[in-house]
């Protein structure tokens, strides 16, 4: 009860009170008694309870550094930083779709759709208990067996929403949310090296065991505590989110197959263009945004020169990506391409993702571009052995995970060791868990649609519905 309501009772009270002292009807004054009595009981007992809260609280943050203010200012950002994640999604979404031929618009847009719906719902059932165990740890280090997050969403008051002691910074509730965001990464990330060849059920079936399962237990290697949490780094998961995706995206590939048309019988590549550079190029600065979310929000707090150090390397290792692979890419192909340029800012963005905290900005721009040179690379050479990755997500996610991870031990804080065994081990974990999950399902289900199906475009085939109705298919 709020204390104006408490002050409004007790005149109330009062003035009842006051009229049955002036009356000369026994009832009535029996009954201004009675009204006193009841409201003093209530008013006393919401005192209490307001009394309790307040020391509740007030006993969580005693002896801790910091304030209740700071705590909110903390919880704020970690809040404001989830829903920059959250934009990321629909950054990716474009740039599938952008390099993609518009007659899989509609079928690459619903993958979407569905991979965030369901990394939240599974991230709560499953995910997030598996990932942060605490001390329930399964294999000690290794596995945890995860269980739905606390209190069914119901009935937790605001001093039960503090986080545990490991880190007081922020609300339960905001914990649980900004990590959400996170766990559906991967499997969007494997959306667009599979694109305009996978049938949508057994996609989604894959992808849902993969954010579910697998992503937590390399997660909680060293975010919640792990084999990995003494030496390794990895501040906001170049390896632990991008590797992962990248290289369960590769194990993907290689059990579906390349698009029809593109490896030519006498060892050419056939370029198969996006529909919408524009589209793409929307889709890559939405992620560059969203960034700011991904790797600051990673600080866990709002700790002012950290927060603002990690908006700089984000910017500048993003920058240096673009600049190098728009280079890279006039020099190896003879023509400066857009898709490369826009892909070189997303490799400077993966590659400081480990480090943002640690490298200085001006190392920042060294890991960035040397990231923008190995996505131009990584995409040619990939064709070159027929992986064929219409998006270029293995390259941009895989292969620029693991340079960000082993960046750290050049220019960071990290072990070069160290982060050489860690980046090979999630990414190893990955490639493994996937390749196996889609080889099961392909058994059962089978996983790629019909040769018909893919000439007349997944959009009908799979949905029965155009993207583009007023527009001729991009063939």
């Amino acid at each position: 009860m709020k204390k104006t309501t408490l002050i409004k009772s007790g005149i109330a009270a009062l003035a009842i009170a006051a009229s049955g002292l002036f009356t000369t009807n026994p009832a009535f004054a029996q009954e201004a008694v009675a009204v006193v009595t009841e409201t003093v009981v209530a008013t006393t007992t919401a005192v209490v309870e307001e009394a309790e809260e307040v020391s509740a609280i007030d006993k969580h943050w005693e002896g801790k550094t910091g304030d209740l203010a700071m705590f909110t200012v903390n919880n704020l950002w970690i809040c404001i930083a989830a829903a920059l994640v959250f934009v990321m999604h629909l950054g990716f979404s474009c740039v599938e779709t952008g390099l993609t031929r518009s007659k899989n618009t509609t079928n690459i847009l619903f993958k979407n759709v569905f991979i965030v719906c369901m990394g939240l719902l599974a991230y709560a059932a499953y995910g997030f208990n598996s990932m942060y165990p605490g001390d329930n740890w399964t294999i000690p280090g290794w596995l945890a067996i995860g269980s739905p997050i606390a209190n069914g969403f119901g009935g937790a008051d605001e001093v039960a929403n503090l986080t545990a002691e490991y880190n007081a910074g922020y609300t339960y509730w905001g914990d649980f949310i900004f990590q959400a965001m996170f766990a559906a990464t991967a499997a969007t990330i494997i959306s667009g090296a599979v694109a305009e060849r996978i049938k949508l059920g057994p996609f989604m079936i894959a992808a849902t065991v993969i954010v579910a399962f697998a992503y937590p237990i390399t997660g909680s290697w060293e975010w919640g505590g792990g084999w990995l949490s003494e030496d390794f780094i990895d501040f906001a998961g170049s390896s632990l989110v991008h590797a992962f995706g990248g290289y369960a995206a590769l194990a993907a590939v290689i059990v579906l197959g390349p698009r029809l048309g593109k490896y030519l019988p006498n060892g050419k590549v056939k370029p198969i263009l996006g529909h919408s550079m524009p589209l793409a190029a929307i889709g890559v600065f939405l992620l560059f945004f969203g960034w700011f979310g991904f790797n600051g929000g990673s600080v866990l707090s709002a700790n002012a020169p950290l927060v603002s150090l990690v908006f700089v390397t984000t910017a500048m290792a993003a920058a240096a990506g673009g600049i190098t692979a728009s280079f890279a890419s006039w020099i190896m192909l003879k023509k400066p391409d857009l898709s490369m340029a826009l892909n070189g800012i997303l490799a400077g963005l993966v590659g400081i993702t480990a480090g943002a905290d640690s490298i200085s900005p001006w190392a920042s721009v060294v890991v960035g571009g040397i990231a923008g040179v190995l996505v131009v690379v990584s995409v040619i050479a990939l064709d070159k052995i027929k992986i064929d990755d219409p998006v270029g997500a293995i390259s941009v996610h895989g292969i620029c995970g693991n340079w960000g991870t082993i960046a750290v031990g050049i220019f960071g804080a990290g072990s070069f060791v160290t982060q050489l065994i860690g980046t090979v081990a999630i990414s190893a974990f990955a490639f493994v868990f996937a390749l196996v999950t889609f080889l099961v399902v392909k058994a059962i289900f089978g996983l790629r649609v019909s040769p018909e199906e893919e000439e007349g475009g997944l959009d009908i085939g799979e949905h029965g519905q155009e993207a583009y109705p007023d527009f001729v298919p991009n063939k």
